[in-house]
């Protein structure tokens, strides 16, 4: 397949391995369409006035086939584990279903696939099954599929790493369940992509499943020294035989990024033994790409997380959040409570933002931190995504964002800032700044937060009849608090090009 004359559609674009993915298609002289909930999610990309943007969802089934117009290789990259531990299964079969009846008709030559390991043991894992039966679904159709099978994904922001990175550092001693025992074989994402871009080159991979590993078979024992070796840290890893899935799902909820809802699937599935069975085919199909040890893998994350050059992470994908969220917006209608405060500021407007692209992860909330620090625990604890999640740049946001227990709805330089809750709440909520300059004062700005929620039923109504007496306080103290930081801060007036939010070029690793 040519690429300088063949167009290939990325599905799950917004997602940890799709938004890797499309930098390294248009290296290669690939034409790439995006397809896409919401092309606001794409906007910060560096890549994005490269790429031609269709928006759907690939769960219904009218928004695939205008996609697929003209196209030549699709890639299928959706998967919906964070739909919750009873529902990801069914969306994965309709949206495989979806996808492939557009290929077909479509006329595409072929379809790539990233889909997981074959579960080996007694207790299968529901996650692993379902991303078997995708691939079942995707080959049913008249398409050439090449099926690529992965075990766990190792890179910055990825969610194996994350899981190895958070438990390693912050606990000196791991009470830790059989699955720490269970072999594996990890890959490093700058191989995964390798391996998706060499498919269209090699005619023979269509129609193949393929299994791609590291260059080490590891249990997540034996990851835990490595990476504490790597650190310079002293860990011991105490086994328990008594830990079930759920009791480790909230375990790895209360110590990583990773919540309950997410991380019982993923635990069951580390119960699985996933280790390359023939890794003949891969070599014979791609010879030149060379499996890179988990080591050199860990090594190569870390540069970019310490750098702050994380082009994805995990929670990059609309999968990770609530059921409910990737489609919602913000309307104005009536029975939405909305809470207003107003502050001059003696600060550039620029100056403003940057403070508050800031906010949540190490910066914190700037005021009330144990209040929100709370909140993110009794979150947790009802299996809500909590407050570990952090964020994926600590100096700027971009549309799709997880930070903390919200999610970055809209983004307008210098002007807006709307977050979405993704906090369990009997109702939606959002909170947003807006930024302009100070109609009296040039040398002022005015900075408008604004706090709503939409109840539902009784509960939802009484809900907010108690939280609004919190957060008087709460939001007129953190007010107060962005102003005094973008005083300080002294940004210059027109707001110049270096102003904090500039896009970082894509990475690999």
């Amino acid at each position: 397949m040519s690429s300088t004359t063949s167009t290939v559609l990325v599905t799950g674009a917004t997602g940890y391995v799709g938004g890797r993915l499309v930098p390294c298609l248009l290296d290669e002289g690939y034409t790439v369409r995006c397809f896409v909930r919401s092309a606001d999610r794409l906007e910060a990309q560096p890549w994005s006035d490269e790429v031609e943007v269709a928006v759907g969802d690939a769960l219904e089934a009218e928004t695939v086939p205008p996609a697929m117009k003209d196209v030549d290789a699709v890639y299928y990259l959706i998967h919906s584990l964070g739909s919750g531990e009873d529902a990801f299964e069914e969306r994965d079969r309709r949206a495989a279903t979806n996808v492939r009846t557009a290929a077909e008709e479509a006329g595409v030559e072929r379809i790539v696939y990233l889909g997981g390991m074959r579960p080996k043991g007694e207790r299968q894992s529901k996650h692993l099954q379902s991303r078997i039966e995708t691939g079942h679904v995707l080959r049913e159709g008249s398409v050439p599929v090449t099926e690529f099978r992965a075990a766990q994904i190792v890179g910055s922001g990825s969610l194996s790493f994350e899981l190895v990175r958070y438990l390693t550092e912050r606990v000196p001693v791991m009470i830790c369940p059989r699955w720490v025992r269970t072999p594996t074989q990890p890959i490093a994402i700058r191989n995964v992509l390798q391996y998706l871009v060499a498919a269209l080159d090699q005619p023979r991979s269509a129609g193949e499943i393929v299994e791609i590993g590291g260059a080490d078979v590891l249990t997540y024992a034996e990851m835990f020294k490595i990476y504490s070796a790597v650190r310079g840290l002293r860990r011991w890893v105490v086994n328990v035989p008594f830990l079930t899935p759920r009791l480790s799902s909230h375990w790895v909820g209360l110590v990583t990024p990773i919540s309950n809802r997410i991380a019982r699937p993923l635990i069951e599935g580390l119960d699985n033994e996933v280790v390359v069975d023939d890794p003949t085919k891969a070599q014979s199909l791609f010879p030149n790409i060379e499996p890179i040890a988990f080591e050199a893998a860990v090594r190569l994350a870390l540069r970019h997380a310490q750098s702050g050059a994380i082009p994805t992470v995990w929670n990059s994908a609309v999968s990770s959040a609530p059921d409910a969220a990737p489609t919602t917006r913000l309307e104005l209608t009536e029975g939405l409570y909305r809470e207003e405060r107003s502050r001059a500021v003696a600060a550039s407007p620029a100056a403003v933002f940057s403070v508050l692209e800031q906010l949540g992860g190490r910066t914190g909330w700037l005021y009330g931190d144990a209040l929100w620090r709370l909140r993110g625990w009794v979150d947790q604890l009802v299996g809500g995504v909590g407050f570990r999640r952090g964020r994926r740049d600590p100096e700027t946001m971009r549309v799709g964002d997880a930070v903390d227990f919200w999610r970055v709805e809209a983004r307008e330089a210098n002007r807006l800032l709307r977050l979405r809750a993704e906090m369990q709440l009997p109702g939606r909520a959002w909170l947003q700044y807006e930024v302009h300059p100070h109609p009296q004062d040039a040398a002022r700005t005015r900075v408008t937060q604004t706090v709503f929620f939409e109840p539902k039923g009784l509960t939802g109504t009484l809900y907010w009849s108690l939280v609004r007496r919190l957060h008087g306080p709460l939001f007129a103290g953190q007010l107060r608090a962005l102003a005094r930081r973008a005083e300080r801060r002294g940004a210059p007036q027109d707001g110049s090009s270096a102003a904090p939010g500039a896009p970082r070029l894509h990475t690999s690793a």
